[in-house]
């Protein structure tokens, strides 16, 4: 009977439309996004979080911090079985390693992500970003150097004034991990910019980076959440701080301020959206990141934050801060007087070295000097 076969029709549209993994943000899907909190966290919430609710008020964003463990807690969930978050904002070099061990969905970027406003494919427009078939790039940013104003007899003009502890005496505080710090210590120990990579890819060139660390050592403030630096900053507990561009912006942008940026040797590094496989909502999260990842979206951003656009079309779209009125082009790491010795990071060597030389990192932190 035909009324029959409608029916028939008709159950089978509702069963598809409640399969899991198929909710479209818009329907009451609740989607689980994990980034790193902060003012970054922020400028998301006002550039795309904020705007995508407002254009589709069914839709609820659950947003978590991992804490810089996303990695680890990903492949604890991929062991399980038990994926409950839908994006998770990662490093390039992380990326590529979650798309290496198979927990990271891969995707195709032109059919995903909407064109640039003239028609630029988005792989195009993205360029040197697109690090990984599974990442979605956001941004472009830096980990550099702060300094107190206040603290020092002059102002340090190169990265190798971190190093040294007789001309610039008092506490350093550096990220909790060999990503930067090693680099940074076989440049101060004389290692051409494009050596770098080459030394450190034997046994003896992580020792002799970590030797050079080891000079420093006892000087030093071990942080791992991005706030920390900025932090130890404000307090004056410090004279120098590695830290991402966008959290010493906070502190050097404010009138009066005591801290000022050094960016010499700055370390490029994007960041991006994976998909986890097995995420709840797969077609939710897509729809979410053509949304989220499109021109103005990402220039919006930078109106928040100093971190460049990861698409050539948005460069044109950023201005001024949103509530400071300051420009927000020379505070941008890609800004020409910024970049002059910008380093090179190798996401590819990273991706294939991390898990070994955390291990080590470790264990020379362990490791009593002198």
């Amino acid at each position: 009977m035909p009324w029959r076969i409608l029916a028939l029709g008709l159950i089978v549209l509702l069963l598809a439309a409640v399969r899991p993994g198929s909710g479209m943000a818009g329907d009451g899907v609740q989607l689980s996004i994990v980034s790193w909190g902060g003012a970054y966290a922020d400028s998301q919430k006002h550039a795309y979080f904020d705007p995508y609710q407002r254009l589709n008020p069914d839709a609820k964003i659950l947003l978590t911090n991992a804490g810089g463990d996303a990695v680890q807690h990903l492949r604890e969930q991929a062991k399980t079985g038990s994926v409950p978050w839908d994006l998770v904002d990662v490093t390039a070099s992380d990326a590529i390693r979650l798309c290496n061990d198979g927990i990271a969905v891969k995707i195709d970027h032109d059919k995903v992500l909407a064109n640039a406003p003239d028609g630029t494919p988005a792989s195009l427009d993205f360029g040197q970003t697109m690090v990984s078939d599974c990442m979605i790039p956001e941004i472009v940013y830096s980990t550099t150097f702060g300094y107190r104003k206040d603290k020092v007899a002059k102002a340090p003009t190169n990265l190798c004034d971190v190093f040294d502890l007789q001309a610039f005496p008092g506490k350093r505080a550096l990220e909790k991990r060999p990503i930067n710090n090693l680099e940074w210590a076989l440049l101060c120990d004389g290692v051409t910019p494009k050596k770098v990579y080459e030394v450190l890819d034997s046994p003896e060139g992580v020792e002799r980076a970590l030797r050079r660390l080891a000079r420093i050592k006892d000087q030093v403030i071990w942080w791992s959440g991005g706030e920390e630096p900025a932090d130890l900053l404000a307090k004056g507990d410090v004279v120098f701080a590695s830290a991402y561009n966008g959290r010493l912006f906070e502190l050097a942008a404010k009138p009066n301020a005591k801290v000022a940026m050094l960016w010499d040797r700055q370390i490029f590094d994007f960041d991006g959206w994976i998909i986890p496989k097995g995420a709840p909502h797969l077609d939710a999260a897509l729809k979410f990141l053509r949304f989220a990842t499109d021109s103005q979206r990402l220039a919006d951003q930078a109106s928040y934050i100093p971190y460049g656009p990861a698409r050539r079309s948005s460069t044109a779209m950023v201005g001024k801060h949103a509530t400071l009125g300051i420009e927000m082009g020379p505070w941008m790491p890609t800004a020409p007087e910024n970049a002059k010795t910008t380093l090179i990071y190798n996401y590819d060597w990273w991706a294939a070295h991390r898990d070994k030389l955390d291990e080590r990192f470790k264990l020379w932190l362990s490791e009593k000097t002198g």
